[in-house]
């Protein structure tokens, strides 16, 4: 019977349909004795052992480094929960003959939303202003309004057209950077494209919604936020490489940005003498913006079914990370 790890920590916490979809396949289900595995709090060692009895991973954010993929040669696939798979060696994969698998169906509202709720929590001071009155303090100050403001979405995939839609309801001009762009969804959503440094330098809000790769990783620096609008917010809900955090507490604490909301650090988790947490302009949350109680279901599934269609020799198309392996690929070894 084959095998499935399960490692993502709210999957092990509230089993879900993707459990019945992996069984009736045939599968024996099983969850890492360390349930901090999904937060990558583990070694290379350890990781491989868990994985040792594995045909399948239904994945988190553990690192499949080289060596591991090396050490692992019955492992048939890796299924990633979530649209991010940087933890992965995807050539080295490819070179195992390994599928990668995302479930970029599933939880680009949840991350949206999120993105929503720090611009809202920024804006409106709400952490602040929570911390103030609990304390005796009555502070009224003008709150940043959202409407007739312009956010500008760096990355307008399924997670960034699905914030544009919200924003577009709320009242906001809307401009994108983004290299593939559904232009159907642009036109139809009035939305402006425009090369990064005008996006920087016209938005009130500028939200990151793209991969961490090597034409990403420390894009948003101090020569980034310097385009930025004068009192403008900075949102992060994508990768924290993305962003120079020793740059981003510069541009905040001189007020040239007024705020930023973010969900990912360039270290996670982070320390918590991360400068950026003692600033009352900071909001923050522990990288859960895909995490939601319907996300998680939706993602389970979604690479369950990933997994029991590469078994049955069928290709998840529009799923598969490194593609190239689709004529080559056996379950069979």
């Amino acid at each position: 019977m084959p095998t499935v790890l399960i490692v993502p920590e709210a999957m092990r916490d509230v089993p879900g349909p993707y459990v019945d979809v992996l069984t009736r396949a045939g599968f024996d289900v099983r969850y890492p004795r360390n349930p901090m595995l999904g937060r990558n709090l583990c070694s290379p060692e350890e990781l491989i052992d868990e994985l040792s009895v594995a045909d399948a991973s239904l994945a988190s954010v553990e690192g499949y480094s080289a060596d591991v993929l090396a050490a692992v040669p019955n492992l048939k696939v890796i299924a990633r929960c979530g649209v991010g798979y940087d933890h992965v060696d995807v050539s080295a994969a490819t070179e195992h003959g390994i599928p990668v698998t995302i479930t970029p169906n599933a939880n680009h509202e949840a991350v949206a939303e999120l993105a929503l709720a720090l611009l809202f929590a920024t804006t409106k001071s709400i952490v602040s202003n929570d911390k103030n009155v609990r304390g005796g303090k009555w502070t009224r100050q003008p709150l940043m309004p959202l409407r007739g403001k312009t956010l500008g979405i760096f990355g307008l995939g399924r997670i960034g057209s699905s914030l544009a839609y919200r924003a577009d309801a709320l009242g906001m001009r809307v401009i994108a950077c983004e290299k593939f762009p559904n232009l159907e969804f642009v036109r139809s959503h009035k939305i402006e494209l425009v090369d990064l440094d005008t996006l920087l330098q016209r938005s009130d809000f500028v939200s990151l919604h793209a991969p961490h790769n090597a034409e990403t990783e420390g894009l948003f620096n101090r020569d980034a936020f310097a385009k930025m609008k004068p009192g403008s917010i900075f949102i992060n809900t994508s990768r924290g490489p993305l962003q120079v955090e020793s740059d981003l507490f510069e541009a905040l604490t001189s007020g040239h940005l007024r705020a930023a909301g973010l969900d990912v650090f360039e270290q996670e988790p982070p320390s918590p003498s991360n400068p950026l947490f003692q600033l009352d302009n900071v909001v923050v949350s522990p990288h859960v913006a895909g995490i939601d109680e319907t996300s998680i279901v939706a993602m389970g599934v979604e690479a369950a079914q990933c997994i029991v269609r590469l078994s049955q020799g069928e290709w998840p198309d529009g799923s598969v990370v490194n593609d190239q392996l689709q004529d080559t690929y056996r379950w069979e070894r």
